[in-house]
């Protein structure tokens, strides 16, 4: 019997991607376990597996770069325009050993979180590419001007051999796309109780005094922790190892466990402009209060939608950085609009794969 195989590229950019391209492909594996998954993505495999319950194969493939960091604000765009320009020069044979790989394991249909090389992949392959994005990274790249305008074209290129797009809230226009499917936001959903979570982590503050502190894979270099020594009955949840030992934080090292399903007990989660963040903690209900973050085309739109839809805060870099969090203690600014977002963009996407892929062959 033949699995129907399913090829999803992920973007090489931290969490986020993966996140939520992950999330997915859990929701396909739900829907029909024959579906043999193949994750094409330098993503750790803990955090794929997060999301994933059952069996999957992970390659080890970066087939783009995003923006290299060294850590969540920080941009370094010299070494992202030369390795954009390598892996550019490259991109054949990136295509021919894709191309080969997909037809040996009979793959049925590639899904895209949003890899530009992706759709020439599969155009070559012969097999049909979907996408799933709120941008593309011609949108990202053209907004720096200079030499990466020419490297937006070649994506724009890219993308329009795409043959769908599945088109996340919180989005830029994305033009290159012919066939574009609006849908909800996308996430994963609490695996645990709140009481659960509450007995195991100690969490024996009230929700409004519980905060989630969620950076993304690549976190922050200078998380100032000093500030929470303010906040002495209140407690920190944060993923981050290196966090101080207080007894106001509570920090989280086992993979099993994700921001998402400690969000239902905080009364905010602190972070930095990021889609799969804003995404689950809507999803949930839990308030944001994000950092400003500038250079990076996709925060705007982030700020426009949380604005627009969540109980938020946002905090310019000064008042993170060098001053006591006060913002802590300050009202919630509520969302413009009272109409909520979908949140059945993970399904939606899944089923629809699941209907093109269909059963095992006998």
């Amino acid at each position: 019997m033949t699995r129907p195989t399913l090829y999803i590229a992920i973007t090489n950019h931290g969490f986020g991607h993966a996140v939520r391209a992950a999330s997915v492909a859990g929701a396909i594996q739900r829907l029909n376990r024959d579906i043999l998954l193949i994750l094409v993505t330098t993503a750790p495999h803990w955090l794929l597996a997060s999301y994933i319950h059952g069996d999957f194969i992970q390659r080890v493939r970066g087939l783009d770069v995003g923006v290299i960091q060294s850590d969540s604000l920080t941009m370094d765009r010299e070494a992202t325009l030369a390795k954009l320009r390598e892996i550019q020069d490259s991109q054949h044979r990136i295509i021919a050993g894709e191309v080969d790989f997909i037809r040996t394991n009979r793959v049925g249909l590639v899904l895209a979180d949003v890899p530009p090389l992706a759709a020439p992949i599969a155009k070559m392959a012969g097999v049909p590419c979907w996408m799933m994005s709120n941008f593309g990274w011609d949108y990202i790249y053209r907004d720096w001007g200079g030499e990466f305008k020419q490297i937006a074209d070649w994506m724009r290129d890219c993308y329009s051999q795409c043959d769908r797009l599945f088109r996340l809230p919180f989005h830029e226009s994305m033009s290159a796309f012919s066939h574009i499917t609006d849908v909800g936001l996308t996430g994963g959903k609490t695996r645990y109780t709140p009481e659960t979570i509450r007995e195991i982590f100690h969490l024996v503050q009230p929700r409004d005094r519980t905060i989630l502190l969620s950076f993304g894979g690549l976190g922050l270099q200078a998380i100032p922790y000093p500030n929470l020594q303010d906040f002495p009955d209140w407690q920190f949840i944060t993923f981050d190892e290196k966090a101080p030992d207080w007894d106001n934080i509570v920090k989280v090292t086992d993979h099993q466990y994700r921001p998402v399903d400690f969000m239902p007990l905080c009364g905010r989660v602190v972070s930095k402009p990021g889609y799969s963040t804003f995404s689950e903690a809507l999803c949930v209900g839990t308030p944001i209060a994000t950092i400003t973050r500038t250079g990076f085309a996709e925060s705007q739109l982030l700020m426009e939608g949380l604005q627009k839809y969540a109980f938020h805060q946002i905090i310019d870099s000064d008042e993170f950085f060098q001053r006591t969090w006060d913002f802590l203690r300050q009202p919630l600014i509520p969302p413009k609009s009272s109409t909520p977002l979908a949140t059945n963009g993970t399904e939606t996407i899944a089923q629809k794969v699941v209907d093109y892929l269909g059963p095992a062959e006998k």
